[in-house]
C-alpha cells in the first residue's frame, strides 16, 4: 500500500516518522509533498527510501491512501485540484478536526475517513480520534484502524465532541505543558531549588505518573485519593489548588470552543456543506 502525505509540517511529520518507528509503512512505500519541499526533502535525507513529489496532484495519483496534513483553510483548494486523480478505490484521510467526513466526502468520489492524531503518538502511545465516511468501505476502515493501532490507541469519535475530543488528546499535551511549567516556576520563586533540578524531578514525576496510570495501579481519582492524606501536605497545596484554579478549565474549553465555531462558518464557506447535520 502506498501511502502519501500532503504537508509535512510538525503533525505530518510526526504522523510520517510514528509509522516509520512503528514498523507499519515501509518508508519506500511513502510519497510525500509540501508547499516548501525543503521540509520533505529533510525527511528524504533521514529516510532516503521515501519517494518526494512535486506537487499534491503528483502524490494524490500514486498513492492509494492519502492524507492531507494542512491547515483547515488550506485544505479545500488542495483536494478541488487533487479530487480528479482519486479514484473510486482510494482513500483520503484528513487530520484536521474543522472539517467534518461528509465534507470531505462532498467533494471527492473515493472513501473518506478523518484520523486526528497526538504528539504523544510519536513515542507511540496517546490517543489517535477516529471518524469515516458512510462511503468508506470496510476495507480501508480497518486499513486506517490498523494504522491508527501500530502508533495509537484507536478511538471512534461522532461530530458532537471532536473539539473536546481533539482538545484533550491533541492540545493536552501543551495545557500540561504549560501547567508543568508553571509547576516548575513556583518551586523555584518559592523555594532554594534550582529550575535545572526542579525540572528533572517534575518531568520524571510525570514519567511516573504516566506508568502508575497504563499499568493499571491506580485511577486519577484514586491515586489522588492515595497521595493526598488527610491533614497532610498534599492536601494543603489541593487546597490551593482548590482556591486559585476556581473555572480556569470551564474558560479554557470555552475559549477553544469559541475558536472552533468561528473556524466552522469559514470551512463551511468553502465547502457549502454543514459540519453538523
Amino acid at each position: 500500500m502506498r501511502i502519501g502525505v500532503i504537508g509535512t509540517g510538525n503533525m505530518g511529520t510526526i504522523l510520517i516518522e510514528s509509522l516509520l518507528d512503528s514498523g507499519a509503512v515501509a518508508p519506500g512505500n511513502f510519497i510525500i509533498t509540501n508547499r516548501s519541499l525543503a521540509k520533505a526533502d529533510h525527511l528524504k535525507a533521514a529516510f532516503p527510501e521515501i519517494h518526494v513529489e512535486t506537487s499534491p496532484e503528483k502524490t494524490a495519483i500514486k498513492a492509494d491512501l492519502l492524507f492531507i496534513c494542512v491547515k483547515p483553510l488550506d485544505m479545500f483548494p488542495i483536494i478541488q485540484s487533487i479530487s480528479p486523480y482519486l479514484a473510486p478505490e482510494k482513500c483520503l484521510v484528513s487530520i484536521t478536526s474543522p472539517i467534518s467526513v461528509d465534507q470531505l466526502e462532498s467533494q471527492v468520489p473515493c472513501s473518506c475517513a478523518r484520523m486526528i492524531p497526538s504528539i504523544t503518538n510519536r513515542a507511540l502511545a496517546g490517543v489517535s480520534l477516529l471518524s469515516f465516511g458512510k462511503s468508506c468501505t470496510d476495507e480501508w476502515e480497518e486499513k486506517v484502524r490498523s494504522l491508527a493501532a501500530s502508533i495509537s490507541r484507536p478511538v471512534p469519535i461522532s461530530n458532537g465532541i471532536t473539539r473536546v475530543s481533539s482538545d484533550i488528546v491533541s492540545c493536552g499535551p501543551a495545557f500540561f505543558s504549560y501547567l508543568a511549567r508553571r509547576f516548575i516556576e513556583g518551586a523555584c520563586a518559592a523555594t532554594k531549588i534550582d529550575e535545572e533540578t526542579a525540572t528533572e524531578l517534575t518531568e520524571n514525576m510525570l514519567i511516573g505518573l504516566g506508568e502508575l496510570l497504563k499499568k493499571g495501579f491506580y485511577t486519577l481519582p484514586a491515586l489522588e485519593e492515595k497521595v493526598c492524606v488527610k491533614g497532610g501536605i498534599t492536601g494543603e497545596g489541593i487546597k490551593i489548588m482548590e482556591q486559585e484554579l476556581g473555572d480556569v478549565f470551564n474558560h479554557l474549553f470555552e475559549a477553544t470552543h469559541a475558536k472552533f465555531s468561528h473556524e466552522l462558518e469559514k470551512t463551511e464557506e468553502q465547502y457549502e456543506v454543514p459540519y453538523f447535520k
